[in-house]
């Protein structure tokens, strides 16, 4: 008799196998430049919101749940990589944005992390591709 859940539990270790080693390549990427993942994350994310976040909204887009959104901006903070400003409309809003040093550290890790993706997953077709984001997306939306 097979026993319940033993081919999702095979599935589920597979998907945590190959989570590691994709993401080997791009850590050793980042670590080069003195980030973490989720350092790099948020600054991807500050990227992309011109006006700035709050702690809350930079943790709401993490890919991954940071406990201390506030200790990874006060380490950015600490390199000159973002900035942080009271909102001028409520005072009792901090807004963090991006510097022109955060801007430039992902511009110089847009190319390798790229090239770095497309030598990981270049192999599969783009079908292949767009089916496995399709599962993924389902089993993300199972969770929510």
């Amino acid at each position: 008799m097979k026993r319940r859940g033993s081919s999702e539990e095979a599935l589920y270790l597979d998907l945590l196998r190959t989570v590691e080693r994709l993401g080997r390549p791009v850590t050793g990427l980042l670590k080069a430049e003195d980030l973490s993942p989720n350092q790099y994350n948020v600054l991807r994310i500050l990227r992309g919101a011109e006006d700035g976040l709050t702690c809350g909204e930079i943790g709401e887009r993490m890919i991954t749940r940071d406990p201390d959104i506030t200790r990874l901006v006060d380490r950015l903070q600490k390199r000159k990589l973002v900035g942080r400003k009271r909102d001028t409309k409520d005072r009792r809003v901090v807004l963090t944005r991006i510097l022109p040093a955060g801007l430039e550290l992902l511009a110089r890790l847009d190319g390798p992390v790229l090239d770095g993706h497309w030598r990981l997953l270049g192999h599969l077709s783009a079908d292949r591709q767009r089916l496995l984001r399709q599962l993924l997306e389902e089993c993300r939306a199972e969770l929510e």
